[in-house]
């Protein structure tokens, strides 16, 4: 995890999973909906909405958990567009009435802008480390060829 000067990167490494899910139709039908899995709506909501986040309220998570302006405000329209479903199906409905609700397009669709956005930060961030010297994992020596660690005994 890149921590981008921000005081809690490992908030982090739960918002951007939790983001990426609510991009992916997909994931949300195959998980979500199966009983035999741990995650679900309810579960990504409180990570952005309470637990590691507030995104009706991103603001004082820059330089928390998020990184840029342009993660708080993107993060507030994700909020907006989920607040905007839950008001109209109800904060009690299940999962399938979210996901078959009217308004979940614009959900998916803004955290999908989010994600992108953190994702491409996340990157720069672990280019810019790689790129000053710094290699994953961090207590590993180079890699060396096959000729550089052999020796001839006499």
């Amino acid at each position: 995890m890149i921590d981008h000067g921000i005081a809690l990167p490992r908030y982090r490494l739960h918002v951007v999973p939790a983001v990426v899910a609510l991009a992916s139709p997909t994931w949300q039908r195959e998980v979500w909906l199966d009983p035999d899995q741990f995650e679900d709506l309810d579960h990504t909501v409180h990570v952005l909405f309470d637990d590691f986040c507030d995104a009706n309220d991103p603001s004082p998570w820059l330089g928390q958990c998020l990184c840029s302006m342009e993660e708080v405000e993107l993060m507030a329209a994700l909020g907006a567009a989920y607040s905007a479903v839950q008001d109209s199906v109800g904060a009690s409905a299940r999962d399938e009435v979210y996901l078959d609700a009217p308004g979940w397009s614009e959900v998916v669709a803004a955290a999908a802008r989010l994600a992108q956005v953190l994702v491409a930060n996340d990157h720069s961030a672990l280019s810019k480390l790689h790129g000053a010297g710094h290699h994953w994992p961090l207590d590993t020596e180079p890699v060396m060829s096959g000729t550089e660690d052999q020796h001839v005994d006499s």
